[in-house]
């Protein structure tokens, strides 16, 4: 049982990761469009 807690905690917390890497992403981006100079 102790292992099905930790597999589980283990992939929420690889879920949180994730979530906050991909709106990282998506924020950089939004600030990369902008901030681009105009051509």
């Amino acid at each position: 049982m102790k292992k099905f807690i930790l597999v589980v905690l283990a992939a929420a917390a690889g879920y949180a990761i994730w979530r906050q890497v991909a709106a990282d992403n998506g924020q950089r981006d939004l600030w990369s469009e902008v901030t681009d100079t105009v051509d």
